[in-house]
């Protein structure tokens, strides 16, 4: 196999006649489609090289297929760090300029208005940032390209920003890989840019489960920076009925428990309906497991009437994973502070032996 796609790589080229291109592309992309074909592709470094290469091809049918085997292939653990170590320069064919390098070529596309391959390139970068030991690479590129890491924020928070109509919801995947940097959740938490403020409402998006998914776990990957909860709870950001109400259905509440719900969790309509997503609402309550670490942030949120949200979503809630993390998550906010009797949950040392039971329960579920 190594032989026939060395062969292919002669015919997708940049320059090379349009019909053999084509051709060789389609081949290839049925063997992207295999583990062994992705193994067989990251032993022809050339190739890769061509691959992206040809994401600046002029003609929109060949980059795209370009980009769908860069999809496949950077899917694959293996592929993506394949991509990532590739050197382009090494590998570019002789009297031909190098293409940048796979992170550079995918923001290139995803910042330009008028790319074709903008939500392929997208998911492009979604993958490469998907293994932990990728994602600090990927952030060192993003900090030295030309366009800042607020300018992929504001790429994403715009509305209709490619005009050919890319929607660029796999940025949400990308932000939240990402953002289990510790200096990529500083970026979003600076109190000076408001990032974080602007990306509360996509909790709520409704037309792409990846660009909502991606907000949820980067606001969650957020409350893990413990010294930031106050102000993420203050009417600076107020993120707690962000998180709560994806998770409230159309219950009513007497007069008494609504009164002290957040003003966006009174009064829900007839047809709000909880979010559909299991490993989203496993993600949201993780999030406020994390915002009752600190004494005063429990107190604050059990005086919005939390509980009661919570006691509805368990009721309905089906998925065992999803049931554990909501119970976790009552069973600290029932608590009096005397029966809890520490200031910050996060400080206290579990014994290891503990560790490992709580480990292999959270396996079971």
């Amino acid at each position: 196999m190594k032989e026939a796609i060395t062969e292919l790589a002669k015919f997708i080229q940049i320059g090379a006649r349009l019909d053999l291109k084509a051709a060789a592309l389609e081949n290839l992309l049925g063997v992207t489609a295999t583990e062994d074909g992705v193994e067989a592709i990251i032993a022809v470094p050339q190739l890769l090289v061509a691959l992206v290469a040809l994401l600046d091809d002029t003609s929109v049918p060949i980059s795209k297929d370009a980009s769908l085997c860069l999809i496949n292939i950077s899917a694959d653990e293996k592929g993506a760090t394949a991509l990532i170590d590739l050197d382009v320069s090494k590998h570019c064919p002789p009297l031909q300029s190098p293409p940048l390098d796979i992170v550079n070529q995918a923001l290139k596309n995803i910042f330009n208005p008028e790319s074709r391959i903008a939500d392929q390139c997208c998911m492009v970068l979604s993958n490469l940032s998907r293994p932990s030991h990728l994602i600090e690479t990927v952030i060192e590129v993003i900090e030295k390209n030309d366009r800042s890491f607020e300018e992929l924020i504001n790429v994403f928070t715009k509305n209709q920003y490619n005009k050919h109509g890319a929607k660029l919801h796999y940025l949400g995947p990308v932000l939240s890989n990402l953002s289990q940097s510790h200096r990529v959740r500083l970026r979003i938490l600076d109190k000076k840019l408001c990032v974080v403020q602007r990306l509360l409402p996509f909790t709520e998006y409704k037309d792409s489960l990846e660009r909502r998914g991606g907000v949820v776990g980067a606001l969650k990957n957020c409350c893990f920076e413990t010294d930031f909860h106050e102000w993420l709870l203050s009417s600076e950001v107020d993120i707690l009925p962000r998180l709560l109400l994806p998770l409230a259905g159309n219950e009513e509440f007497d007069e008494e428990d609504n009164d002290k719900l957040p003003l966006e969790l009174q009064y829900l309509p007839e047809d709000k309906t909880r979010e559909a997503d299991p490993d989203i609402r496993c993600i949201l309550l993780e999030a406020l497991t994390q915002l009752v670490a600190k004494r005063v942030n429990r107190e604050y949120i059990r005086s919005k009437n939390t509980y009661v949200i919570l006691r509805e979503l368990h009721k309905w809630e089906k998925d065992r994973k999803a049931l554990a993390a909501c119970e976790n998550l009552v069973d600290i906010l029932i608590r009096t502070e005397e029966e809890i009797g520490e200031e910050n949950l996060k400080e206290v040392e579990v014994p290891p032996d503990l560790q490992e039971h709580l480990s292999k329960l959270d396996d079971e579920v």
